[in-house]
């Protein structure tokens, strides 16, 4: 089983991915991670800084791949990150997405408004981040905003975080 974790920024991927891995034991990859990892040794001329597109085109046929590897293995595998497009099906055979859950988190304008300074605490919980300094309310109702429309206009799955946060892993 490969369960695809996408969304918008700080809405717990990581720390659902992290939850995942504690109670099935599934291994996790976070995207974040493999983009640093090819930044830093020089094998891309991208930066932590560019845009999303240009990222995901660089990131996402690399991680396509490694999906595809652990489906053809019979392994299990968590794949976390912004960087999963939204029209990722077209990527795999039917036989492949049988292996797939894919869930999109987006939080609710209610929500964000009425808990940002939770958004704001927990967004160390799982990995420092080194500047937050671009996670505003404002910075968040777009990013949600934009990640709900693209959600619904591919019919992709996506748990909307509405009133409290909570995510039933079963």
């Amino acid at each position: 089983m490969i369960i695809l974790i996408a969304g918008a920024s700080h809405t717990g991927k990581t720390a659902l991915a992290q939850r995942l891995l504690e109670k099935y034991r599934y291994p996790y990859l976070s995207i974040d991670h493999l983009k640093m990892g090819l930044i830093r040794s020089g094998q891309t001329e991208l930066t932590a800084l560019s845009d999303g597109e240009s990222l995901t085109a660089y990131l996402w046929p690399i991680v396509r791949e490694m999906i595809k590897t652990a489906v053809e293995n019979g392994q299990n595998l968590i794949v976390e990150g912004c960087y999963i497009p939204f029209d990722w099906q077209k990527d795999f055979t039917q036989d492949c997405l049988a292996d797939i859950r894919y869930y999109c988190l987006v939080m609710s304008e209610r929500y964000i408004r009425g808990h940002f300074g939770d958004i704001k605490k927990y967004a160390d919980i799982i990995e420092k981040r080194l500047d937050d300094s671009d996670c505003t309310v404002e910075a968040m109702l777009k990013d949600n905003a934009e990640t709900l429309a693209l959600a619904e206009g591919h019919g992709v799955n996506y748990v909307l975080i509405d009133e409290e946060y909570e995510i039933d892993i079963q």
